[in-house]
């Protein structure tokens, strides 16, 4: 079964999850270090997992930073890649946001 793509605002700067805005990565960074960051990130969220699974929390507070450093370095976290000094809205529900109209008329929007 494959899932359908979250939808993505207007400008491109969030995904909507369960009505929720995710930050999206920086679109302007170059396609080999975007993957290479992606890498990164799944290293490291499989390293929280292994962390997790033999209870050692030195090993999960490195992960846990390792994950952190790969969405900062992406742009999901962290100052804002845009530049037009809009404000960032990552984690809001997007009916409490200047997207909730366009939220509103997505199609299968509770």
């Amino acid at each position: 079964m494959t899932r359908a793509a979250p939808p993505v605002t207007p400008d491109g700067r969030y995904i909507v999850v369960r009505g929720r805005l995710w930050r999206q990565a920086n679109p302007a960074l170059a396609e080999t270090e975007r993957q290479a960051l992606v890498n990164a990130l799944m290293d490291a969220r499989r390293a929280v997992a292994r962390a997790l699974k033999v209870d050692d929390p030195a090993a999960l507070a490195t992960a846990r930073a390792g994950v952190d450093a790969a969405k900062v370095s992406l742009g999901e976290r962290g100052p804002v890649w845009w530049q037009d000094g809009t404000a960032d809205l990552n984690r809001h529900l997007a009916r409490n946001t200047p997207y909730a109209d366009w939220y509103e008329a997505l199609p299968g929007t509770p």
